[in-house]
């Protein structure tokens, strides 16, 4: 098995953006996530199960999922064997929750090397099993996650009802027990004021939105989950179906937001990527909320125009690497507020240090007018 130091010393598959990044394919859409719930038969669930009872089940699961084919050479730990910054690297890189982060004993995330796959055990249900993968690959994180679920379903009885499904601690979980959802980087609307009507439309048709962290969470860096939030009566993959065409929509409105303020007000645009690179480039001190917005903005450019298009990967793995419990493990120790901001601007502009100024915006040569001398 991987030790942990070795799972996090490389970014995963989905933070590198993989194909489709030089030709701006992940411009809007930068993850696709699909995620299913189950829970054993005969054992109770996690949270009516007592210490013992939940080991027992912790006992039946490990074996099962470091047994399949992608999870050779994972990493697998129990959670009370990591440290409290440990697990929250695995919630900034969503493999894990944060209610999974706070379990103990017979809890255990077990997780694929490259990180495309991650089981959870023992969280709310008995076991929590994702696929993930950069840019719109929804119906293909389907597919793989299908594929293993049905070879545990070998080894393993599930709780399932032929009425109802399987069977879910949480009700909105019973059916399929599938969530299905794409990360959106969505900074043209926003800037546009668009972003309240396009959010509101997606909600009317039965689909949530949350921020960067799920349910509970804000949205940082103009980063939005939208996902499905019925899993009993319709099939998955009609949801992933519906789910696409719907993320396609919005990432197709987030496109034509873009291309209009780089029309209508390309001074603006501008302004704000170079107001962005100089902070990014120069600050000594920033924190979190600051870092993620003005990254934002920097993927924007690279979306844009302003930088090569490969610069979204260099966007995307900082987003991941300024996090807070990134820079303590980074940094090897637990780390003050002012700390983790004097590391943080010291990470982003040596990681910054060989992206150019933008260089695509307004021409000022095609001013109307004379030059009068006012500023």
């Amino acid at each position: 098995m991987m030790r942990f130091s070795t799972l996090v010393k490389h970014p995963a598959d989905w933070m590198t953006g993989g194909p489709g990044v030089a030709d701006g394919e992940h411009a809007a859409v930068i993850t696709s996530r699909v995620r299913l719930a189950r829970n054993l038969r005969r054992h109770p669930f996690p949270g009516w199960a007592n210490r013992e009872q939940r080991v027992a089940a912790f006992e039946v699961l490990r074996p099962a999922v470091e047994a399949l084919a992608p999870m050779k050479k994972a990493f697998s730990g129990e959670l009370g064997g990591l440290s409290p910054v440990q697990k929250q690297v695995l919630v900034e890189r969503h493999l894990i929750s944060r209610e999974h982060a706070a379990r103990g004993e017979g809890s255990a995330a077990v997780i694929e090397r490259r990180q495309r796959f991650s089981f959870m055990l023992n969280e709310e249900d008995h076991l929590r099993m994702q696929s993930i993968q950069a840019g719109m690959r929804l119906s293909a994180c389907f597919e793989a996650l299908s594929a293993l679920d049905t070879e545990l379903e070998e080894s393993l009885e599930f709780a399932f009802d032929a009425d109802l499904g399987y069977l879910t601690t949480c009700p909105t979980n019973l059916g399929t027990g599938m969530r299905a959802s794409a990360m959106l980087h969505l900074p043209g609307l926003v800037l546009a004021d668009q972003i309240t009507q396009v959010l509101q439309a997606v909600h009317k048709i039965g689909l949530a939105v949350r921020g960067l962290y799920g349910e509970g969470t804000e949205s940082l860096g103009n980063l939005y989950q939208i996902s499905n939030q019925s899993t009993l009566g319709e099939p998955e993959e009609a949801v992933i179906r519906r789910l696409e065409r719907v993320i396609g929509q919005v990432a197709g409105h987030e496109r034509n937001a873009r291309e209009k303020l780089l029309e209508d007000d390309p001074g603006m645009v501008a302004d704000k990527i170079g107001r962005a690179y100089g902070v990014l480039r120069h600050a000594h001190l920033i924190d979190s909320k600051e870092a993620l917005n003005h990254l934002s903005i920097l993927r924007l450019g690279a979306g844009t125009g302003f930088f090569p298009a490969e610069a979204i990967v260099t966007c995307d793995t900082l987003l991941m690497d300024i996090q807070p419990a990134h820079l303590q493990l980074h940094a090897g120790r637990k780390l003050s507020p002012d700390e983790r901001d004097a590391i943080r601007a010291d990470i982003l502009r040596e990681r910054l240090e060989s992206l150019d100024a933008p260089t695509h915006g307004r021409d000022d040569s095609d001013d109307d007018g004379e030059d009068s001398g006012e500023s």
